[in-house]
């Protein structure tokens, strides 16, 4: 799963970006998604511009051009599935308690249809659980930093009954138990961010569904390896 993209080589989130990881054969691509001041969906990580404006304050057409909108990103993306990332950090200053950014990426995929591509993400656990109440076809999964291990049997059996895909654990708090945990449970783990082709050979060997990476052409190359 390329991390925003091919974002070793282009532009981190751009269209430039995710048309690089489908050249380089990237099964998947993982993006994010905010809204701006004129309601439109764009792609950017970050709630501010390098100017210190927030996306949420400055209208799409006064928004640097190589930030695209949702639709264009996709558009990118060709025939990859796509990690969409909702960003909604109550510490941020875009934060929307009322969830209208997920409605919103609801609605527009519902009319995109290809509901089977898009796998839909957030840190905080309200939207995704949001979304399944919103829309139940879509795939949803819960991006986490840490993780209570004495817990992963309750969060797993929790994620199941409320239908969620995946867990989306950091790379760093990611053991060979969580893994075994979350597949019985049916669910898939998706963990990011691992640029260390040692380490993604250890993943591998784990049977990690997805492994969210800066560099998928190196990528490629550990999980087709014959050793």
């Amino acid at each position: 799963m390329a991390h925003r993209g091919a974002s070793k080589v282009e532009l981190e989130n751009t269209t430039l970006a995710f048309a690089r990881a489908l050249e380089m054969g990237a099964d998947a691509v993982e993006l994010d998604v905010r809204r701006c001041g004129s309601g439109e969906l764009v792609v950017h990580h970050d709630p501010k511009l390098s100017d210190g404006r927030t996306i949420f304050s400055v209208d799409k057409r006064d928004l640097p051009t190589h930030i695209p909108t949702l639709a264009e990103a996709l558009d990118a993306c060709g025939s990859m599935w796509v990690n969409i990332e909702i960003k909604n950090d109550p510490k941020e200053p875009d934060f929307d308690a009322q969830e209208v950014t997920t409605r919103r990426v609801v609605d527009f995929l519902r009319e995109r249809g290809s509901l089977d591509r898009w796998l839909i993400s957030s840190f905080r656990r309200e939207t995704v659980d949001l979304i399944r109440s919103l829309m139940p076809e879509l795939k949803t999964a819960w991006l986490v930093m840490t993780i209570d291990d004495a817990q992963l049997e309750n969060i797993a059996s929790a994620m199941a009954s409320q239908g969620h895909t995946a867990l989306h654990p950091w790379v760093k708090q990611l053991s060979r138990r969580m893994v075994d945990v979350f597949h019985r449970h049916g669910l898939q783990i998706n963990t990011w961010t691992c640029d260390d082709p040692r380490r993604m050979r250890e993943l591998v060997e784990w049977q990690v569904d997805g492994i969210c990476t800066n560099v998928p052409d190196i990528a490629l190359q550990v999980i087709n390896s014959p050793n």
